[in-house]
């Protein structure tokens, strides 16, 4: 899918174009991704294999999502905060009904106004090993860090990076959605720019594209390609392999207008117990 959006705010006029995909891959049977790709979040869920409903859990935490936020305006970091808490609430009842524990990753981006008076941000938020990163026409940054066993051995540096392709604790991740009473996520915000691009996805791409190809992609689509930039990463991750589901939203933003200057200490006060200032180890 491809749609176009605009937000009129405060001090800005805001474009998005969004490009979203999503496919079974060549090897599940069921596609246990849900995602949401509308402003001002979006959003991707990828359920646990191997847990019951797994497909019903990543549509909660969507739909909790759907529910949370004026599609007309920008959120507030503390309106993303009670989504993520809603969307873990959901999972947890279905876990509660079906008598065994469901759960599912989630990930996303959203425009969040700190405060009064325009300071917008873009807050990208994680739990699990669902990524979001940031391309500025060259670069591929990850902003997200996977919660995941081969994350924690290659922060601890007993394994390489390289290695955690083929590691055995792969598909181990440390926090999800739907597991206790209460989740945390990591948070980090970013001063939005003239014009920003995110690329919010599932394991399913990166456990068959490194970022490599994924960039390479990414720049093809700069010069016009003609197939939809989701559609191609989807179709890659398939091509290369395709064992798990594979969701993509890819987000172009575009500001008009004045960008304010603020001290948002006071602002993040409230978020500090999330907030990550790092980036990914490597």
């Amino acid at each position: 899918m491809h749609v176009d959006h605009e937000l009129q705010l405060s001090n800005l006029t805001a474009h998005f174009r969004v490009w979203a995909a999503s496919d079974v891959g060549a090897v599940r049977r069921v596609n246990e991704d849900s995602f949401r790709a509308a402003p001002p979040a979006f959003v991707v869920a990828d359920g646990m294999g191997g847990h019951s409903f797994g497909d019903r859990a990543s549509q909660q935490a969507i739909a909790a999502f759907a529910d949370a936020f004026d599609p007309r305006q920008a959120a507030t970091p503390q309106q993303v905060l009670s989504a993520i808490s809603a969307a873990n609430d959901a999972v947890v009842a279905i876990s509660a009904d079906a008598g065994r524990v469901s759960g599912t990753t989630l990930t996303g981006l959203a425009l969040v106004e700190m405060g009064a008076g325009g300071n917008f941000h873009w807050m990208a938020f994680n739990v699990g090993d669902s990524r979001v990163y940031r391309w500025d026409g060259r670069t591929l940054s990850q902003l997200t860090v996977d919660h995941s066993a081969v994350q924690e051995l290659i922060d601890g540096g007993l394994i390489a990076p390289h290695e955690a392709a083929l590691h055995p604790e792969r598909n181990v991740i440390t926090r999800a959605l739907g597991v206790d009473a209460h989740v945390e996520p990591d948070i980090w915000l970013l001063p939005v720019s003239d014009t920003d691009t995110f690329l919010i996805c599932s394991d399913g791409l990166t456990k068959e594209l490194d970022d490599r190809e994924i960039a390479l992609l990414l720049e093809q689509h700069a010069d016009g390609a003609p197939v939809p930039i989701a559609d191609r990463l989807v179709s890659a991750a398939i091509a290369a392999g395709g064992a798990d589901n594979v969701t993509v939203i890819v987000v172009e933003a575009q500001f008009h207008g004045a960008m304010a200057e603020s001290d948002d200490t006071i602002e993040r006060m409230p978020l500090q117990q999330y907030l990550e200032d790092t980036r990914p180890r490597r």
